[in-house]
């Protein structure tokens, strides 16, 4: 399996990186993004098989990065890892196509879980 990390904080991609590998994903392949247009380009060469992106970065934020993947790859899974949770911000995550956010902080079993949840 092959996860594409978005997140303009690099300790953020660590943490994600670690809580993966917590509840046993530490055979998979990460690809790491620090914003939604080097998460595009990685997205064409590599084709992962999820993408956990934030929503708020440079250059591209993250629901640019969704309404663009949703034009390519329309059932790629894709999750939301944020600081950012109202609920209308959730509303539109999911109007475009995100299958689950989660809210900073999180624990790796909630990660998981979510994961395991669009996965199965």
């Amino acid at each position: 399996m092959h996860i594409l990390i978005v997140d303009d904080s690099k300790i953020m991609r660590q943490i994600l990186k670690r809580a993966l590998v917590k509840v046993g994903y530490s055979d998979v392949h990460v690809s790491e993004a620090a914003n939604g247009l080097e998460a595009l380009d990685s997205f064409r060469k590599d084709k992962p098989d999820i993408i956990l992106s934030d929503w708020n970065m440079p250059d591209m934020d993250g629901m640019g990065l969704l309404q663009a993947i949703r034009q390519e790859d329309p059932h790629i899974p894709f999750g939301f890892i944020t600081a950012q949770s109202t609920a209308a911000l959730r509303e539109s995550a999911q109007y475009y196509g995100a299958h689950f956010l989660l809210s900073k902080p999180f624990t790796p079993e909630t990660l998981n879980a979510a994961i395991q949840s669009v996965l199965l």
